[in-house]
């Protein structure tokens, strides 16, 4: 069993290796519709999440100024199977996670851009069958980006970000700096490196793509009422923090329909829950194993 305190060191390292490509795509994404499993193979644990994703890109004025908005829902099932454990299973074994996405982004010259998130929503069990305030989550982005992966006359493409994220609800509730350096170095390959991330991807043709990365995932949810211990200590919160390596082929329909298929090797996972004061209380699962990821997207 991995300590919490080791974790928490081994979630930042790695959350600042990982964490630009998972917040472009967030911010690029005009609508979304996607599938994860990690499957059951050697543990007694499985996690299901369905997720669809819709924004819409309003113009502002003729400068490049637009607002963004947007709705993210995600259906979250837990699987723990028939092992023994000190709390009724029930009561975690599903949650609802809604978010409004409200974005900016201007030109501030003719080579930067910043874009600007807040998402306020909810992330919880429902058992309850109402909302409180407990189950409030706020999220936010802000990032400066100069783009030149389409400007005529030059001969490298590349793709600067820097910025800041904050996510309530996506695992890892804290403050992360935000990095991103993209190169096309070869009519066929491209890379993304950073502080924090790092990917290559291979061009197969026009259409087809083949990319080998590594990819920050989790989610962390309120749980109404409490949840009771057989130890005496009441769960308010679960947490799940995973880091997963493995590859992802892509088919193209157009510049900005693309159909992909991840298949991911869970490095590592962290299943927690958590009680007021977001101290970690019981593990529920640290297991490696596979993790497979479907999703059609409408992107920017």
């Amino acid at each position: 069993m991995i300590s919490n305190n080791r974790f928490d060191k081994l979630n930042v390292r790695w959350v600042l290796f990982l964490l630009p490509g998972l917040l472009l795509g967030q911010l690029s994404d005009l609508a979304r519709l996607e599938y994860t499993n990690l499957p059951s193979l050697s543990t007694d644990f499985e996690f299901v999440r369905t997720r669809a994703l819709v924004n819409y890109p309003i113009k502002l004025d003729g400068k490049g100024s637009y607002l963004l908005i947007g709705l993210d829902y995600s259906n979250i099932n837990l699987i723990l199977g028939n092992g023994e454990r000190p709390f009724e299973q029930r009561e975690i074994d599903g949650f609802q996670i809604f978010d409004f996405n409200i974005g900016y982004t201007a030109k501030i010259n003719e080579d930067w851009r910043f874009g600007v998130r807040v998402v306020p929503g909810f992330s919880s069990n429902l058992s309850a069958q109402k909302l409180g305030f407990d189950d409030a989550v706020l999220s936010g982005d802000l990032v400066f980006i100069k783009d030149k992966k389409s400007s005529p006359g030059i001969d490298t493409p590349f793709r600067l970000i820097v910025g800041l994220s904050y996510g309530g609800n996506r695992g890892f509730p804290y403050p992360l700096p935000f990095i991103s350096y993209y190169r096309k170095f070869h009519p066929k390959w491209s890379y993304n490196l950073g502080i924090p991330k790092t990917n290559l991807q291979y061009h197969i043709s026009e259409k087809h793509r083949m990319k080998a990365n590594l990819q920050l995932d989790g989610f962390t949810a309120n749980i109404q009422n409490g949840l009771s211990l057989t130890t005496g200590q009441v769960a308010e919160s679960i947490n799940m923090s995973s880091i997963l390596s493995g590859l992802q082929y892509e088919f193209h329909f157009s510049e900005h329909l693309e159909f992909f298929l991840r298949s991911s090797y869970i490095i590592v996972r962290d299943l927690q829950l958590r009680d007021g004061q977001k101290d970690n209380i019981l593990l529920l699962d640290n297991s490696h194993g596979l993790s497979l990821r479907t999703a059609i997207r409408l992107k920017i």
